[in-house]
């Protein structure tokens, strides 16, 4: 138990992301969650997009001043019981994100993100490296999807006997587990959970519904929730898993796109 839920509080998980002003990914889905899974959000946000359900119309990046003095405003008074990070547009940001997970002592969950649910890229190339170097060494949990896979290690997935694969070029780079994420193949939507040694396999029904804008960063920020509250990565994977299948189920239209899954799916009132 954390020394916040102790006195009282919940836990405290601090997301390291963009802004959707659509609100259905990125620190809005993240929020969200927290909220959802009963632990208390903070934010430090990496960047502004302009975003809808038909995709980002524009994206400005926050100065690495503001992204460092944020966190530092957060972790020096209030304390954070995980860390869990998502759109790093550049370098430069991706190094001095790293630094600052690397000098705290707690669980961090590192969503690589590289492109939007549309297609629109989110990750500069010269990012790409700080992610293998700096970034991905100090993941508890890293979860990248299979195209975040190819650009990160070049191997390209096809169908589940690719995910072992995947997994091993992922952890060389140095998080102490990561998560596969495999809803991009066909069939049931399977993910592939291992520190290297021990292997966890996650599946869940597919559902016939496009309305899935959110998912990996809903995913992510769950499983740093679960993380907050003691549990070990495969019962917070699991857990996380199980509601983030339950959020796509509910997903809802908005707009003339895809829209977001529903984060308030378990309170049966939409993500209202």
């Amino acid at each position: 138990m954390s020394a916040s839920s102790r006195a009282g509080a919940p836990p405290r998980v601090l997301t390291v992301a963009g802004s959707d002003s659509g609100g259905g990914a990125g620190i809005q889905a993240d929020l969200k969650t927290m909220l959802a899974l009963g632990v208390h959000g903070m934010s430090v946000l990496t960047a502004v997009t302009a975003q809808n359900s038909l995709g980002v119309q524009g994206a400005w990046e926050l100065p690495v001043e503001a992204v460092r003095a944020q966190y530092r405003s957060v972790v020096d008074d209030i304390g954070v019981d995980a860390v869990k990070t998502g759109m790093l547009s550049s370098a430069e940001l991706v190094e001095t994100v790293a630094e600052l997970i690397g000098g705290t002592a707690v669980p961090s969950v590192v969503d690589p993100v590289g492109v939007s649910k549309h297609g629109d890229s989110l990750l500069a190339a010269s990012a790409l490296d700080s992610v293998r170097t700096k970034l991905l060494p100090v993941a508890t949990v890293a979860t990248p999807n299979l195209d975040e896979v190819a650009q990160l290690t070049g191997v390209e997935v096809e169908s589940e006997d690719g995910m072992r694969r995947a997994a091993a070029a992922v952890l060389a780079y140095g998080p102490t587990w990561v998560l596969i994420k495999g809803g991009h193949l066909s069939g049931d939507a399977v993910d592939f959970l291992t520190d290297g040694s021990a292997e966890h396999w996650l599946r869940a029904p597919r559902f016939d519904n496009r309305h899935t804008h959110g998912t990996g960063c809903t995913l992510a920020s769950a499983i740093a929730s679960g993380l907050a509250k003691g549990q070990p990565v495969p019962e917070a994977v699991a857990a996380a898993k199980e509601y983030v299948t339950g959020a796509i189920a509910g997903g809802f239209a908005l707009g003339g796109g895809i829209g977001p899954v529903d984060h308030g799916w378990r309170f049966g009132a939409g993500d209202a």
